[in-house]
C-alpha cells in the first residue's frame, strides 16, 4: 500500500534551487535511506515530506488516514515534567478511553437504571465496541511499551521520576526519539537518529526498527546501521534523487557499476560523434560525397547527446605520514582509574599494552569514561590512580571531538599557517584545498564553519603534525559518508599507531585490529575487528545462557525432590482425612440406626401411640434420621471409591 508519493517536487530557497523534479514513493514496511553529501538537501527533503516545510512545484499525495512522525536532527525533548509523565502524555487518549470504560462498568453494575432490556443490551454492545477499540489501540500494553523503549534507550527505572530539565542534551535527544517511537506513526521520518547513542543502544534501535509495523525513512551517516535497516536508498545529488534497491553497501556497488556503464556509453557516443564529424569535415566539399556528408550532419544534429557522467562534488584527499618511527612499545597503562572529586570512579583497572602498528578501538556505554581516558593518555587530564608509560620516540597527535583546539577567532588559513609559519601560503592553501577549503573559503572565520568543516580543518591540522601515535575521539562525527570513506582510506594506510573512540561500527570494522571494551571496573580485550568482537560477545552470551540453564537444572533437581516429598505428604494427609471421615460416618450411621430402632419401640407402646402429638414427634424424628442416613450413605460410597 502506498502511504506517500512525491511527484515532480521542486524546492528553492530564494533563487537557489535545492531540489528539482523529485519523484519518491513510500510503501508500507519500506525501509528507506536518504543519502548524499552534506548540503545536498537531505534534511530539507525530510522536512518537506513531514509537512514542516513548503515547496514550490510538484505534488505530495498522502491519504488522510496516513500518520507521519518526524524527528528533527539535534532536537531534544523539552518539558517541565518527569520522564514518565512526558511519555504518558502520548497515551492521554487511551487513558480517557480507559476512564470511560470504568464509568460504563459502574453503570452496568446497576441494571435497574436502564428503562428496558433493549436499552441495557444496546449499552452492553456499545461497551463491547469501546473495549475492543481500547484493546486494538494498545490499551492493555501501553505501559509495557513505555518501559521497553525507556530501557532500550538506557533510561533505567531509577530515572523515570527524574525531571527532564535536569537531563543532558544527549539524553533529551534520546527521549525525543523514544517519545516519537511510542506514537507509532504510519511513516516514521528520522533525521540522524543515531546521534548520542552508544553501540548497545544502536543495536536495540536496529532491532526495533526492523520489526516496526510502518514505513521508516532515515537520514544517517552510520553505514553499519543503514546496512542493517534499509532496503531502499534514494541518493540526493545535484538537486535530484536516484533510487537504488538494497541496503547501503548494495547501493555503493550499484552506483559504481552505473557510473562505469554510463561512462562507457558516453565514451562510445563521443567516439561515434568524432567519426561523424571527421567524415563531415572531409566530405562536405566533395561533389561525390557531399550528400552523404549532409545526411550525416542532419543525423548528428538530431542525435540526443549524453552529458558526461560526473559526481556532484569533489572528495577530500589526504594521507597521514610520520616524522619518524616510534619504538615497538608505544604505550603502557597499569591499573589506571579516574574519578572526579566527590564522585564514584568512572573507570578502574585499565591495563593496556600498545605496540607499534596497533589500531585500538575503545568501546563501551556512554558515561563509562572513554573520552576521559583519551584525555589522560594525551596528558590533558591526570589519572586518579595507576601508571602510564610512553615509549621511545613517540610523538602524539590528538583529535578532540569538540574541536577545542581550534581558535574561533582565527581565519581558516591562519589556523594552519600560524602553526607552520615557515610554509609558503601556496602550500597551506593546497593542503586546505585537499580538505575542500577552496578560494574564499580559506578566509572564513573558524567560528562561521559548520560541524563538518571544523572536523575537516581539525583533520588537516592533525595531518600536518605527522605524529606516529594518533589519539582520535569520535573522528567521524560531523563527516558526511564520502569524507568518512576518505578518512578510512587514509588511516588504513597510516604507518603509525592508532587509539580511537568511535560509535561508528562500520568505521571500527575498517580500522581496528583490537577492540577494548571498557566497563567501570575492568577492561576486556578482543584481538580483531568489530565483527569479531560482536561474534565473541554473542558466543559469550550463548555460553552464559548454557551455564545458567545448567545451574537451573541443578537447582530444580532438589526442588523437584522436595516437591515430590511435599506431594507425598499431602497425599498421605488426604488419605488419613478420608479414612477418618469414613469412620465418623459409620459411627454416625450406627447412632442413627439405634435412634430409629429406639423410636420404633416407643411407638409400639400404648401410652405413646395413643398420644397423637407424641407419635407425630417420634415419626418426624425418624424421618429426619432416615434422610440423614441416606445422605451419609452416599458420601460413604463416594469415599470408598476414592
Amino acid at each position: 500500500m502506498i502511504l506517500m508519493q512525491l511527484s515532480q517536487l521542486t524546492k528553492r530557497f530564494g533563487a537557489e534551487l535545492i531540489l528539482s523534479d523529485i519523484d519518491l514513493e513510500i510503501q508500507t514496511n519500506d525501509r528507506i535511506a536518504i543519502v548524499g553529501r552534506n548540503g545536498a538537501g537531505k534534511s530539507t527533503l525530510l522536512k518537506v515530506m513531514a509537512g514542516e516545510m513548503s515547496y514550490e512545484e510538484g505534488n505530495i499525495f498522502q491519504s488522510k488516514e496516513t500518520t507521519v512522525g518526524y524527528l528533527e536532527q539535534h532536537s531534544g525533548l523539552e518539558s517541565d515534567g518527569t520522564i514518565w509523565e512526558e511519555f504518558s502524555h502520548v497515551f492521554d487518549g487511551l487513558k480517557r478511553m480507559e476512564a470511560k470504560l470504568r464509568e460504563m462498568e459502574a453503570e452496568m453494575a446497576d441494571p435497574d437504571r436502564f428503562s428496558s432490556p433493549e436499552e441495557y443490551q444496546a449499552f452492553l454492545e456499545d461497551y463491547d465496541r469501546k473495549q475492543n477499540e481500547f484493546k486494538t489501540s494498545g490499551g492493555y500494553q501501553y505501559e509495557a511499551d513505555m518501559k521497553a523503549i525507556l530501557q532500550g534507550l538506557h533510561f533505567p527505572e531509577s530515572m523515570w521520576s527524574q525531571p527532564i530539565q535536569t537531563l543532558s542534551g544527549g539524553q533529551k535527544t534520546r527521549l525525543a526519539l523514544g517519545k516519537l517511537l511510542l506514537t507509532k506513526p504510519d511513516v516514521l521520518i528520522l533525521d540522524e537518529p543515531t546521534n548520542h547513542l552508544d553501540i548497545d543502544t544502536l543495536t536495540w534501535l536496529e532491532g526495533y526498527l526492523q520489526s516496526y509495523p510502518g514505513a521508516v525513512v532515515i537520514v544517517s551517516h552510520d553505514r553499519y546501521f543503514l546496512d542493517k535497516i534499509v532496503n531502499t536508498v534514494y541518493e540526493v545529488a545535484m538537486q535530484r534523487v536516484k533510487k537504488y534497491t538494497g541496503n547501503y553497501s548494495t547501493y555503493l556497488k550499484q552506483k559504481e557499476a552505473d557510473f562505469e556503464q554510463e561512462m562507457k556509453q558516453y565514451e562510445k557516443q563521443q567516439s561515434e560523434i568524432k567519426k561523424m564529424e571527421d567524415f563531415i569535415q572531409k566530405n562536405i566539399v566533395r561533389a561525390t560525397t557531399s550528400k552523404r556528408a549532409q545526411s550525416r550532419r542532419k543525423q548528428l544534429e538530431k542525435m540526443a547527446k549524453m552529458e558526461k557522467p560526473k559526481d556532484d562534488a569533489k572528495s577530500a584527499k589526504f594521507s597521514f605520514q610520520v616524522n619518524r618511527r616510534s619504538g615497538n612499545d608505544v604505550l603502557k597503562t597499569r591499573e589506571v582509574g579516574f574519578h572526579y572529586p566527590d564522585s564514584d570512579y568512572l573507570f578502574e583497572d585499565v591495563t593496556l599494552d600498545v605496540s607499534r602498528g596497533d589500531s585500538i578501538a575503545l568501546i563501551g556505554p556512554n558515561g563509562v569514561g572513554k573520552s576521559t581516558l583519551l584525555k589522560i593518555l594525551t596528558e590533558n587530564l591526570a589519572p586518579t590512580k595507576g601508571d602510564i608509560v610512553i615509549g621511545a620516540n613517540v610523538e602524539m597527535g590528538y583529535y578532540d571531538q569538540e574541536q577545542s583546539e581550534l581558535n574561533r577567532k582565527k581565519r581558516v588559513l591562519d589556523e594552519l599557517w600560524d602553526d607552520y609559519p615557515m610554509e609558503d601560503e601556496k602550500d597551506i592553501r593546497t593542503i586546505l584545498g585537499n580538505f575542500l577549503f577552496t578560494g574564499e573559503d580559506v578566509l572564513k572565520p573558524v567560528a562561521a564553519l559548520s560541524g563538518g568543516e571544523k572536523a575537516r580543518l581539525s583533520l588537516a591540522k592533525l595531518m600536518m603534525q605527522k605524529s606516529n601515535l594518533l589519539i582520535l575521539d569520535e573522528p567521524t562525527n560531523h563527516l558526511d559518508l564520502d569524507s568518512k570513506e576518505v578518512l578510512e582510506a587514509a588511516l588504513v594506510d597510516y604507518p603509525g599507531t592508532i587509539i580511537f573512540v568511535s560509535h561508528d561500527r562500520y568505521f571500527i570494522n575498517k580500522i581496528a585490529t583490537q577492540i577494548v571494551e571498557m566497563k567501570p571496573d575492568h577492561t576486556q580485550i578482543y584481538l580483531g575487528d568489530y565483527d569479531y568482537y560482536h561474534d565473541k560477545k554473542r558466543e559469550e552470551a550463548e555460553w552464559k545462557a548454557i551455564e545458567e540453564a545448567e545451574k537451573e537444572k541443578e537447582q530444580e533437581a532438589p526442588t523437584e525432590g522436595k516437591r515430590s516429598f511435599e506431594m507425598d505428604k499431602a497425599a498421605k494427609r488426604e488419605e488419613r482425612r478420608r479414612l477418618r471421615r469414613i469412620e465418623e460416618i459409620e459411627t454416625r450411621i450406627e447412632e442413627l440406626e439405634q435412634q430409629i430402632e429406639k423410636n420404633d419401640e416407643l411407638l409400639c407402646e400404648p401410652d405413646v401411640y395413643q398420644d397423637a402429638e407424641k407419635s407425630l414427634e417420634l415419626t418426624e424424628d425418624n424421618e429426619k434420621a432416615s434422610n440423614e442416613m441416606e445422605s451419609l450413605m452416599e458420601e460413604w460410597e463416594e469415599l470408598q471409591t476414592d
